[in-house]
């Protein structure tokens, strides 16, 4: 199945080029209408004719969806969706992993581009251009999705002569648009609170849009999740790569889980409920060791039975320096063999720091097999940031399969591992913290869930926990180690107020010992560039 998606996104980047040259140029028509009565010189310059071929809907679609994992047209550089930072740099999943990894304790960088050092400091302003192109990369992937659902109305399928098989399937890409574009605005709302906002029925051109409050944005992604059940492929029957109703109900959950910060009142009998559905959907936690999740062959080694949501790669057709491209060299350096990792070189880059080894019980020689650590040649402690060897190094992406053949690209750049942005561990988590929290639930139900997880980890019962160890303290920590550089850490922190006036990590606040920062950290500014433009937003306070 694997393979049909990432065909059809190849087939997808041949076409979408031309495509999105003609909404451009449908933008700018728009934009004057009002003013010039003008008419394309070319007849083929239009949305209409772009929809000719009825495979443009799937490819369309395909695009909304590589928003994720590629940076543009061609990949893996040369025709960019976003100017302003390099291609590789730009990615989505690139740049949201940064976002909810590096401000973390379970990650940091040694390069020094830019002003990417301050992320782990806790010390960026609205000037930092990685915060501003995750921004400009959410407002792209709302635009992508808002210009779909515009082009896929009724009245403009009717206008085509759309057949009813045809107006059937677009009726599903255009419940997944909405599920991709509620995605987005809840990253948006997680990371910068009260973001521009548009829809597809918002002018297109010349429009400065207007701001949203966080409980507003709440309100809408969760009206957005509910009204697209319904039409939503059932759990565990779309493609591979493809959003189905579990996916939508994993996304509930997430948002209720984080209620509290997001709307002031908490949500957690609703995670419960929706976790049921995810539970009682047919996903399992495998019969295999942990580290087979994150390999070259995760599609299809018995990894894929717990993923949710995927952001499939492939070595040969889905080429970007973001990504999994990214995830896999970066961490990669010191006395590590890259041909270990299925790769050409490491990129002598990304580690974590002594609070994340901490929570394994005996960091060096851990029973627990969810401790992907590489330690020979690096020290626990990180003196110098600059320098890879301080900090352990952290093995967990590897692009090879089980049997450790490397992945499909011969020339070792890039990989086939996709990324588990949802999965069923994590709903395990979701659903024990809201019983904590009281949610509803069971309590033994729940330490029935953790230690599932946990005997995956230990390859036994040894590590089981009873229903006296079931804390929240225990909780936050089981987290980290089971879904470290999944891009959970940052949204947990915050969530459990460990992320800036409390919890300290080493360089946190710029200092080699860690130190707090100000609370307001718990939002990331809204780009100065941004306001000097829109004059309806105003900055996040603090900024």
């Amino acid at each position: 199945m694997k393979t049909k998606y990432i065909n059809n996104k190849a087939m997808m980047l041949r076409t979408i080029k031309s495509i999105l040259t003609v909404f451009a140029f449908v933008l700018l028509v728009q934009s004057c209408e009002d003013r010039l009565d003008l008419q394309p010189e070319d007849n083929r310059l239009t949305a209409d004719a772009a929809f000719e071929d009825p495979a443009a809907y799937k490819q369309f679609l395909g695009k909304i969806y590589a928003g994720i994992s590629l940076s543009g047209q061609e990949g893996p550089a040369g025709a960019p969706d976003l100017q302003g930072l390099d291609e590789g740099f730009s990615n989505y999943l690139r740049l949201y992993w940064k976002m909810q990894e590096l401000t973390t304790d379970e990650a940091l960088i040694a390069w020094n581009d830019g002003t990417i050092q301050d992320l782990h400091g806790q010390v960026w302003t609205s000037g930092n251009e990685f915060i501003r192109t995750m921004y400009s990369r959410l407002m792209y992937q709302v635009a992508l999705c808002n210009e779909f659902l515009r082009q896929t109305t009724g009245a403009k399928l009717d206008s085509r002569g759309v057949s009813s098989d045809l107006r059937a399937e677009i009726q599903t890409y255009r419940a997944e648009t909405r599920f991709m574009r509620a995605l987005t605005y809840w990253h948006a709302m997680d990371l910068y609170a009260n973001p521009p906002f548009v829809t597809e029925e918002d002018p297109i051109g010349a429009f400065l849009p207007p701001q949203i409050q966080r409980a507003d944005l709440f309100n809408y992604v969760e009206s957005e999740l509910l009204d697209i059940l319904d039409e939503m492929v059932a759990p565990r029957g779309n493609e591979y790569g493809r959003a189905d109703r579990g996916a939508a109900w994993m996304l509930l959950a997430k948002i209720y889980l984080n209620a509290e910060v997001y709307t002031g009142t908490s949500r957690y009998a609703d995670v419960i409920t929706y976790t049921n559905n995810i539970i009682g959907a047919g996903y399992a936690i495998p019969d295999i060791p942990y580290f087979h999740s994150f390999l070259a062959d995760n599609n299809s080694n018995g990894a894929q039975e717990e993923v949710i949501f995927t952001i499939p790669f492939d070595g040969l057709r889905t080429q970007a320096f973001g990504g999994m491209t990214f995830l896999t060299h970066a961490p990669v350096g010191g006395s590590m063999n890259p041909a270990e990792f299925g790769i050409n070189g490491g990129w002598f880059g990304i580690r974590t720091t002594p609070t994340f080894v901490e929570q394994f019980p005996d960091e060096e020689n851990s029973a627990d097999g969810r401790e992907l650590l590489y330690t020979d040649g690096q020290t626990k402690d990180i003196l110098t940031v600059a320098s890879f060897t301080d900090g352990y190094a952290v093995a967990k992406y590897r692009n090879v399969d089980v049997n450790g053949n490397p992945g499909s690209d011969s020339t070792g750049d890039h990989t086939d591992i996709d990324f588990p942005m949802f999965r069923l561990a994590d709903a395990y988590l979701m659903y024990a913290e809201s019983v904590v929290r009281g949610g509803g639930g069971s309590m033994s139900t729940a330490v029935g869930f953790i230690n599932q997880l946990r005997e995956r980890a230990y390859g036994d019962t040894s590590g089981n926990i009873s229903e006296s160890d079931l804390s929240l303290d225990f909780i936050i920590d089981e987290r980290s180690r089971e879904l470290y550089w999944e891009a959970h850490r940052r949204t947990d922190l915050i969530r459990f107020d460990q992320f800036s006036d409390n919890g300290v990590w080493q360089w946190k606040g710029g200092v080699q010992q860690g130190t707090t920062t100000e609370s307001f950290r718990d939002l990331m500014p809204l780009p100065a560039t941004d306001l000097g433009i829109n004059t309806n937003l105003e900055q996040n306070p603090g900024y």
